[in-house]
């Protein structure tokens, strides 16, 4: 998500809108504001104290929104509220109805999406989002698997849908030397490599791609784990993973990398045989969208965005019920056949080309266009 708001802001930003992003200021001595470029500025909001796990930010809502409405009040008027996550929603909701401004809402995730995967979320998570819901202007979604899947779970909102597909940077995620990325991160040159990258927790399925491994019975292949925990729940999982990594006997296989510079994960996707995205749920899969980019097959689960992002048997293989031994038998017959992995890798870069930024900030530049003259929708 922190990628996928730089980028399009900033995309937004080199077309022409003046963007500000508000965040909560984690750490002591942050400037207030930092100018990131022309037409981009991001204000750390002082709002609880720092090192505030996340499970607690619900906490500090009403101070973040008091605060960010000082700022648009004074230093910062605006437009349009764009809000990204639920959290945001909750704040961007109060400030509508204060500021008589439209609101636009990308949720990323929600909580009935990750109850259909398994993962649950609390009752008043789901409430708050439904909160939003009812108030949204415009609820932008990645593509039209997730536009399905939300009229499934929530029905038609009083505002509108936007498909507001993301980008990628194509001037770092690229095809490139896969000897070269192997030198360059110091892995060995002539053995398979498997790729996950992602936060560490049950949603990202790290445990799959583990089975995965294991189910592949190639004692020379090699798992590298690019990500960290995410919250209290991440760190459970960490643990969980290690002892599964214990109990499947490939200690010596699986290699954990901590959380990179968005940059530098070009190489280590370039470096990969496979790159493995056993999400339970993804409402869009950006992970499958870089490594695309970069000519890497992919074997993802069959679900949300992934869906529209992996062309089945052309561009990498999509598993239903995230079976390790069919994700291990794709990245079998990939491993097998290095022709056709390299064909389906080529096809995936020439398809991950229809997604730019640039792109996606002129979608939404209409969007914001067209409410600015249109009545707001009126809480339920």
């Amino acid at each position: 998500m922190n990628v996928y708001v730089r980028e399009l802001v900033s995309a937004l930003a080199q077309g022409g809108v003046d963007c500000t992003t508000f965040t909560r200021a984690s750490r002591p001595g942050l400037p207030e504001v930092v100018q990131i470029e022309p037409g981009h500025r991001v204000v750390h909001v002082p709002a609880g104290r720092f090192g505030l796990p996340k499970e607690q930010l619900p906490s500090i809502i009403e101070s973040f929104s008091s605060a960010v409405s000082d700022h648009l009040g004074h230093d910062f008027p605006a437009e349009v509220l764009h809000a990204n996550y639920w959290l945001s929603g909750l704040v961007a909701h109060r400030l509508k109805h204060e500021l008589d401004l439209p609101f636009v809402s990308t949720f990323h995730t929600l909580a009935k999406v990750k109850a259909e995967g398994g993962d649950f979320e609390p009752v008043w998570r789901e409430q708050a989002e439904a909160e939003i819901i009812g108030c949204a202007d415009a609820i932008c979604v990645s593509c039209t698997e997730e536009e399905r899947q939300f009229r499934r779970l929530y029905g038609d909102p009083a505002g509108r849908i936007e498909v507001i597909q993301p980008g990628v940077e194509h001037a770092f995620f690229t095809p490139g030397d896969r000897g070269g990325a192997r030198r360059a991160l110091e892995l060995p040159v002539g053995v398979p490599v498997l790729l996950f990258v992602g936060r560490i927790q049950p949603l990202k399925g790290p445990d799959v791609a583990v089975r995965t491994l294991a189910a592949l019975g190639r004692r020379d292949a090699l798992l590298l784990i690019v990500g960290g925990a995410s919250g209290q729940e991440g760190d459970v999982e960490v643990e969980r993973l290690l002892a599964l990594i214990d109990e499947l006997g490939v200690g010596g296989q699986v290699r954990f990398v901590a959380p990179q510079p968005h940059h530098i994960l070009s190489t280590y996707y370039r470096a990969a045989d496979v790159v493995l995205v056993p999400s339970r749920s993804e409402s869009f899969g950006l992970v499958a969208l870089e490594a695309s980019a970069c000519g890497v097959p992919v074997v993802a689960s069959g679900v949300g965005g992934l869906l529209t992002l992996v062309d089945h048997g052309e561009s990498g293989f999509l598993v239903p019920d995230r079976d390790p031994d069919q994700f291990a038998a794709h990245v079998a017959e990939l491993l097998a056949h290095p022709d056709r992995a390299a064909l389906m890798g080529h096809r995936g870069a020439v398809r991950s080309r229809r997604y730019t930024w640039s792109l996606a900030a002129a979608r939404l530049r209409r969007t914001y266009a067209d409410l600015a003259v249109r009545d707001l929708v009126a809480c339920g």
